[in-house]
């Protein structure tokens, strides 16, 4: 099997993409339901990685994530989509990791791959001049170890992300 055949197979097994036959792969679309299901799973998980992640914060672990928030801030100050995406991204998983719970980490990152295509539609509609950043808060709150605060952050982080992908979903 080709690699790209083979990563296509991948993606469709997670269900980040949908086989539409006469090799048609598209973008699965986002319903409302959808949506309220991955806004739960997104709220229940990724606070609760957090909250591992805090347990477990080396010095090391506050640069990197340093590192990568100063990347993505610079990319919203350039208008750089597929930067601030990357680097959004770079930055969840950087804390996911840091929790050490490989089985909630993988099925976050199933979920990501859900709704990663509507953060773009988001970003083209909003720009990222307007993308809601709670990541200092996350880093100050990882930072004086403060477990809840940061789980606090996460979640607001979730709320935003998830709240701009419904009003660009109801405007379409």
């Amino acid at each position: 099997m080709t690699p790209v055949r083979e990563a296509l197979r991948r993606l469709i097994a997670e269900g980040a993409l949908i086989h539409q036959g006469n090799r048609r792969v598209t973008v699965p679309g986002l319903t409302a339901d959808c949506l309220d299901q991955l806004h739960f799973m997104r709220r229940t998980l990724e606070p609760e990685l957090t909250r591992r992640a805090a347990q477990r914060m080396t010095p090391e672990c506050l640069d990197r994530l340093r590192s990568c928030d100063s990347d993505l801030n610079a990319a919203i100050d350039v208008g750089d989509v597929g930067g601030y995406l990357t680097h959004n991204y770079r930055f969840h998983s950087q804390v996911y990791s840091a929790a050490a719970a490989p089985i909630m980490t993988a099925t976050v990152d199933r979920l990501w791959l859900r709704f990663g295509p509507s953060l773009r539609v988001v970003c083209g509609r909003f720009g990222t001049s307007s993308l809601p950043d709670k990541h200092s808060d996350l880093i100050m709150a990882l930072a004086d170890g403060n477990t809840e605060a940061a789980a606090k952050a996460m979640a607001e982080d979730v709320d935003q992300g998830m709240h701009q992908i419904r009003v660009v979903l109801a405007e379409a």
